[in-house]
């Protein structure tokens, strides 16, 4: 078994999804030399005459969620603004991931040190560095990123992008690092683009709104129908199969999850069936911080750990174009495709499309694909992945 630079689990096979579908027509394409830098003025910055709110609601909800504007959120994009009128030095942001720049940055740099500083829990500190990521990449991606697809307006895939309905007894949670936050090549994104809001849900690691939001509605679902897909190195590892299909072998304990009179009868008023799947968004490198955080919230609420699955996927396409330690490492939209595409094989759940919706998501990560490709030959870069660890490809 092998662990996802995203941090999933899977065995060494080497299923490629989509790797037919790589695009033949990006030739001929006259590379741009420099990238200006991207800057916000302080007219442009401010959403509403109360400076407190520089953020609306709807345009916080425009990028993915459908939280309220986290406090802490606010807060730092308030206390931001007042900087900016303190030292006369306007908000400039460069690079594509709400990076400040310039005297503005120098500035913001020693304020916010000096408040992480003085903060005493691990808690107070993880709460400041999640908001402060995520209100810099609000106002750095302001009027350049668009809110669906979180690609260059000028680079916008969201007419291409097809949507589908989840089966209503499946609820994905992607659990996101900050930094992946409105990063372009982020494919969780997808899942909602394609699914809706509600079907897969955005939680952000370290905001406490995110996070209470989701740990009630898991709650409420109850500990035998919430899943991680993460491998659990206190525990036995499941598989999809172990976990929520229906035994065939007299040895084992578990008992099937759905019987055959409630599945085929699916319907709304039966809330408390849906399943929750939560898939980690970020990279390897946080992953585990992300997952721990996870297990404690559990333990606290429940007792017990989450239980983790693992899958039998391999690399997808956008492995072609992102940077991985491996060719056996996969990315959250693949994850996703894996998952649907195991729970079809069961009996159990056969008849609900689940294929098709796999489908769905391996076609939006086609669109998302083929548009970082074009934004980066426009650009004169690379499109070619940086080999790494070439002893374990094959």
């Amino acid at each position: 078994m092998l662990i996802s630079a995203r941090g999933i689990l899977f065995s060494p096979k080497t299923t490629f999804y989509s790797c037919n579908k790589i695009p033949h027509f990006y030739t001929g394409v006259k590379p741009l030399t420099s990238k200006p830098p991207f800057s916000m003025s302080a007219d442009t910055l401010t959403a509403a005459d109360n400076e407190s709110a520089t953020i609306s609601l709807e345009e916080w909800q425009g990028w993915g969620t459908v939280s309220p504007l986290p406090a802490m959120v606010d807060q730092i994009i308030h206390d931001m603004k007042l900087l900016e009128k303190d030292i006369d030095k306007p908000m400039t942001f460069g690079g594509n991931r709400g990076a400040l720049t310039g005297g503005f940055k120098v500035a913001e740099d020693k304020k916010h040190r000096a408040k992480y500083a003085s903060l005493n829990t691990t808690e107070e500190k993880l709460q400041f560095f999640s908001a402060r990521q995520i209100a810099c990449r609000l106002l750095g991606s302001r009027g350049y990123l668009c809110q669906k697809c979180w690609l260059p307006q000028e680079d916008c895939v969201c007419s291409k992008m097809k949507t589908c309905s989840l089966w209503n007894k499946l609820r994905i949670w992607l659990y996101m690092h900050p930094k992946d936050f409105l990063r372009q090549n982020n494919t969780g994104k997808l899942l909602w683009q394609v699914f809706g809001l509600q079907a897969a849900s955005l939680c952000i690691f370290g905001i406490a709104e995110h996070e209470e939001m989701m740990w009630n509605e898991l709650n409420r679902a109850g500990t035998n129908r919430v899943w991680c897909l993460y491998p659990n190195k206190n525990a036995v590892t499941e598989s999809v199969k172990d976990i929520v299909g229906c035994s065939t072998s007299p040895e084992s304990q578990a008992e099937p999850l759905y019987a055959k009179s409630s599945y085929c009868n699916v319907t709304q008023e039966n809330k408390e069936d849906v399943l929750h799947f939560i898939l980690i968004d970020g990279t390897w490198s946080n992953s585990a911080a992300m997952v721990k955080r996870l297990q404690t919230r559990a333990e606290s609420e429940w007792g017990k750990e989450l239980r983790c699955i693992s899958l039998n996927t391999g690399a997808s396409l956008m492995h072609k174009l992102r940077p991985q330690p491996s060719w056996d490492r996969t990315c959250t939209a693949a994850a996703a495709i894996g998952l649907l595409n195991e729970l079809n094989q069961l009996p159990e759940f056969s008849s609900m499309g689940l294929d098709k919706q796999a489908e769905a998501i391996d076609d939006a990560l086609e669109v998302l694909y083929e548009g970082l490709i074009t934004r980066r030959l426009r650009w004169g870069r690379s499109i070619s992945r940086k080999e790494r660890h070439n002893w374990d490809i094959w």
